[in-house]
């Protein structure tokens, strides 16, 4: 390999904005991220079924279309009446 040209890999902590950190290595010493593997909902087992929602987008929804907008509605089906002759 070429000398100076690699960048250094250095032991990187991650902090996590639930509050986990953790250890690993990287070329940047310190990564900051909004979401991780033990708050996001996929990987949540513990069925709290947790929505990351950073924008208030899921809020937004709920206040347009109310809380019953994926209800299943029954309506009337429109009987067709055969032509006159």
């Amino acid at each position: 390999m070429k000398k100076d040209i690699h960048p250094k890999y250095l032991d990187c902590t991650i902090h996590c904005g639930c509050g986990t950190t953790w250890q690993t290595r990287s070329t940047v010493p310190e990564l900051k991220v909004e979401v991780c593997s033990s708050c996001h909902p996929f990987y949540s087992s513990d069925g709290e079924g947790r929505l990351v929602d950073t924008l208030g987008r899921v809020d937004r929804f709920t206040k347009k279309f109310g809380g019953e907008y994926f209800t299943k509605t029954t309506k009337k089906k429109k009987t067709v009446k055969p032509p006159r002759r």
